[in-house]
């Protein structure tokens, strides 16, 4: 068999390969909360790429979901090597751990937030086309915590 036929084509194919993939941009996002009213649980970091996507009571359209611990009242979550386009990040206090939104009547009970969101209610109800925003570098968000 000789090895030159096969082994220099796929030297030549895996140059051009990591060439492409050194030109590729990605970039991270860093998102944060503050003020949640107590250190319990964990918080849900989920992060969404397409339109339509939000609201997502049920977490079953989001591209990205991490949970991160709560120190004094604060949580950070870090998002690497994403790609080049329109985010929008929801965060969930999850006091209980349970991984999804606890309801009481109608509202949550737990704390919950959607970027560029500084208000939640009837008239000013979360979705993707509000919450996005582009990531074209490294980026830092802080996310407002509401608890109804």
């Amino acid at each position: 068999m000789n090895y030159k036929k096969i082994f220099i084509p796929l030297l030549v194919a895996l140059s051009f390969q990591f060439a492409f993939a050194k030109d590729a941009q990605t970039f991270n996002l860093k998102v944060s909360v503050d003020h949640l009213r107590n250190s319990k649980g964990v918080v849900w970091f989920t992060l969404y790429d397409k339109d339509g996507t939000i609201p997502d009571e049920h977490y079953k359209k989001y591209y990205k979901r991490v949970s991160s611990t709560i120190k004094n009242n604060s949580s950070v979550a870090v998002f690497k090597d994403l790609p080049k386009g329109r985010y929008a990040v929801n965060i969930l206090h999850d006091e209980n751990k349970n991984g999804k939104i606890d309801k009481g009547l109608l509202l949550p009970t737990e704390g919950v937030g959607f970027s560029n969101y500084q208000t939640i209610n009837m008239f000013n109800k979360p979705n993707f086309k509000k919450a996005s925003f582009m990531l074209d570098r490294n980026l830092s968000k802080r996310i407002k915590v509401i608890y109804f």
